[in-house]
């Protein structure tokens, strides 16, 4: 039987790196704040253009998450 952790919940965090952010400047801050990665995803973001009447999908960038754990 699994054990309820009401703690759990404060125990995972996730961190995006911003446009102006390096990825070395947000595992710093995971560091400061007592966090070790465990998960990185990286997701295409695209944007919807209309040429001709016909709409176009084109990617524009990506969106980095790391997930995150307390460090013990």
């Amino acid at each position: 039987m699994p054990k309820n952790n009401k703690n759990n919940k404060n125990n995972k965090k996730r961190f995006t790196v911003e446009e102006d952010q390096s990825i070395e400047e947000v595992l710093d801050q995971m560091k400061q704040e007592g966090y070790q990665p465990v998960r990185r995803v990286e997701e295409p973001v695209f944007k919807e253009t209309e040429e001709n009447g016909e709409k176009k999908v084109e990617p524009v960038g990506r969106k980095i998450v790391f997930d995150a754990v307390k460090s013990e």
